[in-house]
């Protein structure tokens, strides 16, 4: 599933630039009944930049493309969980269709949370981010993310 998810979501989003090791989901067992055991999870990073204002419709475009995605075992729920979000120099921010009180409101039903801040060169998980944000793994993942952000902008502001 997740070579599939990964052109699909290069077709809908844009080139893959970046990608994270895959790794034993193992952090919660709240995807289980949905999606079954043994699950695994990779970060990725698709370019050209995107606008953060665009959040809430991407998102909407994401949970489009997880309810059109087959399954190949017999369990109700989705294939994927596909979670978009941003980086830029300051934070690591996600979109989720589940309100709490961290999470602002951008619309169509979508709510943005910072999951990670950048300070003092590295980033810092947040009282409410997720145990598999805060490994060593996604923290390196999204400092490369980070890095190519401001090189992409760099680039496209002096050229």
């Amino acid at each position: 599933m997740l070579a599939e998810g990964r052109e699909i979501l290069a077709r809908r989003f844009g080139v893959l630039e970046l990608a994270g090791p895959v790794f034993d989901f193992t952090f919660s067992p709240y995807y289980e009944e949905e999606m079954g055991a043994e699950l695994v999870k990779q970060f990725l990073g698709f370019g050209p930049l995107v606008n953060p204002e665009d959040l809430a419709e991407i998102k909407r475009a994401s949970n489009d493309l997880e309810a059109g995605l087959d399954r190949s075992d017999d369990l109700p729920g989705r294939a994927l969980n596909i979670d978009p979000g941003y980086v830029n120099g300051g934070q690591l921010v996600l979109a989720t269709t589940k309100n709490y009180s961290h999470r602002i409101y951008i619309g169509q039903g979508i709510f943005a949370e910072v999951t990670l801040l950048y300070t003092r060169g590295e980033f810092t998980p947040l009282p409410w981010t997720y145990r598999d944000y805060r490994t060593e793994a996604a923290l390196d993942f999204f400092t490369r993310v980070r890095g190519a952000f401001l090189g992409q902008r760099g680039s496209s502001s002096n050229g």
